[in-house]
């Protein structure tokens, strides 16, 4: 039999370098404070950003019990939508140093440092230095991260923990006791209470990786396949007794002592991570606020207002690549793509343990795993969502193309390197091209630096000045596409719930500050003298986020997020009032864009009903106030 060309040959079945190299740590601080300077910088751009999570976190500097349950106001009528530990961070850094939108808006800055040494750490240690810190600078320069590491969504911390994750378990496989009670379960479980504390930041999508670290240490951990699974087992223990004993805390409070849980139609945490966040996010259907059709349209919305670019665009394997959704995340997708297949090939015959191959097992079926999910859920999906799918991307393309650059004395390897680089840079055009007003030049640039550099790959000579100088080339012109995107990103305010990243366009719903039409004075003024539990109930949470953000007082959003949740009840509400809890009604003037009631009468359109059959309006500014009592 022929012997295996030596470009098929898998590296030796040894860890990464365990010594950085002269120039690795240099590298790592460069790249470390750079992606410092650009979530860092000009912080305070997009003020509070996502108005909705910014006043739950006033809320948590207010009262403590806010902070616990995630309240939108500090009376504690109502939750956000989502666990509140994200939120956890946010108020504490407020707190301690005043609540501004810096001190709201740092923590997710930090979380953005943190993920990209974290992601280094983690690719060093299955594919070495350079791969790590490829891996590293190409989620830092992702568009999608340059947003959400400088935004208040839940998306900063849950990316950090699930890198956290794949850490611990890449520790895991490392280590050589079969035993159960070895280092590797302690690192197991570890992996688990981090998971866990993602599922309290965005419910069920912390579990979307759960496939690539498993299955990376089924293959890969010591001892037998009984000794693996039961090793498991623990991370799963894990997963339940971290992201339970919060559940659990919940649902064992009493009702009448905490703030309603918003978004679920059960008052209970549990229901909102299974229905409305969970199998409704990925099936649509019925399950969301109100009864309503888990976060999609009512039967008076547009039937394809949630399949318009601003919600990802229609279910399919193309959706990763299209509309909004493609300029998030996917710059470097086709290069991971060909990277996890020759990878694949080079280690088709190296041993199960074997580092490199334990690296593209996990960080390939993390960006599979989640990218089949994002492209066939039919249930509501933003484009900002792919932050969670950048960490796979970035490493996988990293430690594809290291072990590809590892072997460029042979043709097929530098082939393969040069369609990589020259798909990348075509496929940069192509996103560069949805925004074509907005440096027309720079597309045409990477375009043909990248084929150039293609070329070059493939007649470079190997260990020379030119080799060297050509791969700097590639990188440059592989990463300029999406690295412009990203300081293009970082440069511009962001606002609302479905924030974009790129050059400034037209968002299709802004989301919770988006619609905040009530800004009187006078109103202002009203509400921060009332001195009761609630200065005023809205119907829904836009103008009640907004107004929070500027008076500092508790408003009452009735029907939580969208005006659907069926809390308070009308017997409820009249009894706040007959307590003098609760000061004025108060209801903008203009028709909200959309809501998420199913059709059916909601407790807001009851509460509503009720107040203007009892109470004379005021008209103040744009707005209409009853006065309550």
């Amino acid at each position: 039999m022929a012997s295996t060309p030596a470009v098929l040959e898998a590296a030796p079945d040894t860890p990464a370098e365990a010594t950085p190299r002269r120039w690795e740590r240099p590298a790592l601080l460069l790249l470390l404070l750079g992606t410092g300077l650009l979530y860092l910088w000009n912080l305070s751009v997009s003020g509070w950003g996502n108005e909705f999570y910014a006043a739950a976190v006033q809320a948590g500097t207010q009262s403590y019990k806010a902070w616990l349950f995630g309240s939108l106001d500090p009376g504690n009528a109502i939750t956000v939508d989502k666990p509140p530990a994200s939120l956890w961070v946010m108020a504490l850094s407020g707190r301690i140093f005043g609540f501004n939108s810096w001190s709201l808006l740092v923590p997710q800055a930090l979380m953005g440092v943190g993920s990209v040494a974290l992601l280094y750490a983690t690719v060093r240690r299955c594919a070495g230095s350079a791969a790590g810190l490829l891996a590293g600078l190409a989620l830092a320069l992702t568009p999608v991260a340059a947003m959400m590491f400088r935004y208040d969504n839940p998306d900063a911390l849950l990316t950090l923990l699930l890198i956290g994750a794949a850490y611990f378990t890449v520790r895991a496989i490392e280590s050589p006791n079969p035993r159960w009670y070895s280092a590797g379960t302690g690192w197991l479980a570890l992996a688990g209470t981090a998971i866990g504390f993602a599922f309290l930041t965005k419910l069920m999508q912390a579990v979307l990786v759960l496939p690539g670290l498993g299955l990376a240490f089924l293959i890969a951990g010591a001892g037998g396949i009984a000794a693996r699974i039961s090793k498991l087992a623990t991370a799963c223990a894990a997963i339940i007794v971290s992201a339970g004993w919060y559940l659990l805390l919940v649902e064992l409070w009493p009702a009448d002592s905490r703030p309603y849980i918003g978004g679920s139609t059960t008052n209970s945490l549990w229901q909102l991570a299974v229905g409305y966040n969970g199998m409704s996010r990925l099936l649509g259907g019925h399950g969301g606020p109100g009864g309503g059709h888990g976060g999609g349209p009512s039967e008076e919305a547009p039937r394809n207002f949630f399949a318009n670019a601003a919600f990802g665009g229609k279910p399919g394997i193309t959706r990763l690549f299209r509309d909004l959704i493609g300029t998030e995340a996917s710059w470097l997708l086709p290069a991971a793509l060909i990277g996890l297949i020759a990878g694949l090939w080079l280690y088709r015959r190296a041993s199960r343990t074997d580092p490199v191959l334990t690296g593209l097992i996990l960080w390939g079926g993390w960006m599979v795993g989640t990218g089949l999910v994002f492209s066939y859920m039919s249930g509501t999906i933003h484009p900002y969502y792919t932050v969670a799918l950048a960490p796979g991307v970035a490493a996988t393309a990293a430690i594809g193309l290291t072990q590809l650059w590892s072997r460029r004395a042979h043709l097929a390897a530098r082939a393969t390197l040069a369609v990589t680089v020259a798909v990348t840079g075509v496929w940069a055009f192509v996103l560069l091209h949805r925004t074509p007003d907005w440096l027309p030049a720079l597309r045409w640039i990477v375009l043909i630096g990248a084929i150039a550099a293609a070329l070059a790959l493939l007649t470079a000579a190997n260990r020379t000045r030119w080799t060297a100088l050509t791969a700097a080339t590639a990188l440059v012109f592989g990463l300029l596409g999406t690295g412009a995107y990203a300081i293009e990103t970082a440069s511009q305010a962001h606002a609302g719930g479905i924030p974009s990243s790129g050059p400034a366009r037209q968002n299709a719903f802004m989301g919770p500050g988006g619609f905040a039409q009530i800004d009187s004075p006078e109103l202002q003024q009203m509400l921060t003298s009332a001195g009761t539990r609630w200065s005023a109930a809205m119907i829904g949470s836009f103008d009640v986020s907004s107004i929070e953000l500027r008076t500092g007082t508790s408003l009452m959003a009735i029907g939580g997020f969208g005006g659907g949740d069926n809390y308070p009840s009308l017997t409820q509400f009249q009894q706040y009032v007959a307590d003098h809890q609760v000061k004025y009604l108060v209801l903008g003037t203009q028709q909200r864009a959309f809501h998420w009631s199913s059709g059916t009468t909601t407790a807001a359109d009851q509460i509503q009903t009720w107040v203007k059959a009892n109470h004379q309006p005021e008209k103040i500014g744009n707005a209409l106030v009853y006065e309550l009592y």
